[in-house]
């Protein structure tokens, strides 16, 4: 059995092609949404997130042999509780990540921190464009909401849960987009001329993330850009292709194939 962390779409097709290899996949995701769109390929989903602690109790219940972390750059948490459990139990540990990019523009800020960016938006002001998601959406509704001379839209996914959560940050429903990516630089171009932006403040998160369509739309149009950088950790294997990670696993001889369970 492997386990596999599966909360991004490029996370999701790995799992889809460990699964083809031949091998028993256990994947995790966040969301109902991923769950139903793996379950549909034919893979095991166990969905919601996981403490280090539950994370071990899948590895020792399922006769784990290795654990995949695909999870976004970002997941910091489900990261490092992933390694925890993997080390405990003993089993392999291969970290996938997209590759990162590299921006030269004129216009562009690298910042280490939510809070830093969060910081030198409330100097800019003006038109801010925040597409980092909801996870940290309150460190930047708590320096920039009140601002005079300010208006924050928030982009992230149409989830429930991030609606609610916008409203009770307090944001305006006028300045809440929500759409699911991935979107086209032309599109990026288009959302930043309707709502007069001036600054837009994004996350390093790599190619599908589609982070360079975003930084080149607003580089054509002089929109001034900050990009939080990833996360340091020390994640030991890691790999930013598939067949490095599937390579991996044979090495392992992980995976064999055990009795299905159904998480839903």
């Amino acid at each position: 059995m492997i386990l596999c962390l599966a909360g991004t779409s490029d996370a999701r097709e790995l799992a889809i092609e460990v699964m083809k290899e031949g091998y028993d996949v256990l994947a995790t995701v966040v969301t109902d949404n991923a769950a139903a769109e793996l379950k549909r390929q034919g893979l095991q989903v166990r969905t919601g997130r996981l403490t280090s602690k539950e994370f071990a109790e899948l590895i020792t219940l399922h006769h784990v042999q290795a654990v995949v972390d695909a999870s976004h750059p970002f997941a910091e948490e489900a990261s490092k509780n992933a390694i925890e459990a993997a080390r405990e139990a003993g089993v392999l540990y291969v970290r996938y990540e997209r590759e990162s990019q590299t921006f030269e523009s004129s216009g562009l800020t690298v910042v280490d921190s939510y809070e830093a960016a969060a910081d030198m938006a409330a100097e800019k002001k003006g038109v801010i464009m925040l597409t980092t998601g909801s996870k940290t959406l309150q460190i930047f509704s708590k320096k920039l909401l009140h601002l005079p001379d300010t208006r924050v839209l928030a982009r992230m996914l149409p989830r429930k849960d991030n609606m609610e959560k916008c409203e009770e940050l307090g944001f305006p429903q006028k300045n809440i987009i929500a759409i699911q990516g991935p979107f086209t630089k032309e599109f990026d171009e288009a959302l930043y001329k309707q709502y007069g932006v001036t600054l837009m403040i994004t996350k390093e998160s790599g190619k599908a993330g589609s982070v360079e369509e975003k930084i080149e739309a607003a580089k054509k149009l002089g929109i001034d850009t900050i990009i939080i950088k990833r996360p340091s950790i020390e994640y030991g294997t890691k790999f930013s292709s598939f067949q490095e990670v599937i390579n991996a696993l044979r090495v392992n001889n992980a995976g064999k194939r055990s009795e299905r369970v159904d998480f839903s």
